[in-house]
């Protein structure tokens, strides 16, 4: 392999510093000013500040409100992962077989993924609206009153349904490309060996996308955890004591609607922490799974 040979010694760093000023200044500083406001009980308005030490982590992890929140999260977390990474395997699978017309297919299920998600919580409202919405027309014929925004539960089907659609785009593409790079010699040997599709798939070309599934996965926990935070915004219409709430924004209405700083920032914390630990475990023990070669 050629190596690349700079003109300075220097000169490597300094490509790397732009990049490594942003991870800093949005990532590692934030992260480091909420654990240290995690030990205080601040002032909204910062006129200052008491130490507290671990006070705001036991009255998080003693809350039942909180409880209530974080296994609703793993729910709603695992919901979405499971559906949008099946909906788009299976999407992709069926896009490349098709053979006319592929092209117009695969931008009409790529072209969601370019909406954000406060957008797509607002298209998903106005599919759920109590007056106006197909789908609670639709429920209705099998005698579903769905309330969105108003009952608990259908709430929560509306968050998981709307989270998923939004994020099956993303596991299509690369699930899509998976698929296609799997070598034309290998499919036409595994149809010889095993006339049954199904199985085909789950013994040959399945394992050929362990990679892309391992990768889809842990992108889809971390998407569920935080980024359907627009989502669910849009949703709750500022109701959140009635409509159920993921982890993430529990954080945003205690600390930017209650005040309390030294909370939400504790919360953060037990979150990041969280969040490490699930993906220490995919790659400790789930990606023993995968094969690369």
């Amino acid at each position: 392999m050629k190596r690349v040979q700079f003109s300075s010694p220097t000169l490597p760093y300094l490509f790397l510093l732009p990049q490594m000023a942003v991870i800093f200044i949005f990532f590692y500083w934030p992260s480091v000013q909420a654990v240290k406001s995690s030990f205080f009980l601040e002032d909204p308005f910062g006129f200052g500040s008491s130490f507290v030490g671990l006070s705001n982590y036991t009255s998080v992890l003693e809350s039942a409100e909180y409880h209530s929140i974080a296994g609703f999260t793993a729910i709603f977390t695992a919901l979405v992962t499971f559906f949008a990474l099946s909906t788009g395997l299976l999407l992709a699978i069926k896009a490349d077989a098709v053979i006319r017309g592929s092209s117009s297919y695969k931008t009409l299920l790529i072209s969601i993924y370019a909406i954000a998600p406060p957008v797509a919580g607002l298209i998903g409202m106005m599919f759920f609206d109590q007056h106006i919405g197909p789908f609670v027309r639709f429920a209705a014929l099998f005698g579903w009153d769905m309330k969105v925004g108003l009952n608990y539960y259908d709430t929560a089907f509306a968050m998981v349904v709307v989270s998923v659609w939004k994020q099956i785009p993303y596991n299509f593409i690369f699930f899509l490309s998976g698929l296609q790079g799997i070598p034309v010699s290998v499919r036409e040997a595994a149809a010889l060996d095993c006339r049954s599709g199904f199985r085909r798939f789950w013994t040959v070309i399945l394992p050929l996308l362990a990679p892309t599934a391992f990768f889809l996965l842990v992108i889809n926990v971390t998407y569920s955890l935080f980024d359907t935070f627009g989502i669910v915004d849009v949703m709750v219409k500022d109701k959140a004591a009635n409509n159920p709430i993921t982890l993430v924004y529990k954080v945003y209405m205690d600390g930017f609607r209650g005040n309390d700083l030294g909370g939400s920032s504790a919360q953060s914390v037990i979150l990041m922490i969280v969040v490490f630990v699930l993906t220490v475990f995919q790659f400790r023990f789930l990606e023993r799974r995968v094969h690369y070669n």
